[in-house]
């Protein structure tokens, strides 16, 4: 396990290098103070989702959506429950394809939902359409440093 772990604050997108000795829910971050983890997902636009794939060594599930999409609301309580069960194993973003066209081109989104998990800046899974909360825990646990 690495001595920091590489952690993408929600509110300011600064990086922190977290001790792996200190308890990641108590972490700040080192720029705007706010809590690293808030057990909410992040909604974020292409170009600071961008900067969490590059920059985070926590595994990223970003839920691709938008708010006329019925099966995206059905997945939007599923979703916002693994954030806040699951932070800081995992980091759960939202980006509004409708916004954002440019990164859900960039990565392949063709549906919505589309659910694709990130390690290491890569795509190491997707799934389109509605899941559990099961599914997303056993990303977190297989993919968490």
């Amino acid at each position: 396990m690495p001595e920091k772990l590489r952690v993408v604050c929600p509110n300011c997108d600064a990086t922190n290098a977290v001790p792996a000795d200190r308890q990641p829910l108590s972490a700040q971050c080192g720029r705007c103070h706010e809590k690293l983890f808030k057990g909410v997902p992040a909604a974020l636009d292409g170009a600071r989702a961008r900067k969490h794939i590059r920059n985070s060594d926590l595994p990223l599930i970003i839920d691709f959506w938008a708010s006329w999409c019925g099966p995206c609301r059905a997945m939007a309580p599923i979703f916002e429950q693994a954030a806040r069960t699951l932070e800081p194993q995992a980091r759960f973003i939202k980006v509004d394809v409708d916004a954002n066209p440019d990164i859900a081109s960039e990565y392949g989104v063709q549906g919505i939902p589309a659910l694709l998990v990130f390690k290491n800046g890569q795509v190491v899974t997707r799934q389109a359409g509605v899941t559990d909360l099961g599914t997303l825990r056993s990303w977190a646990e297989r993919f968490g440093s």
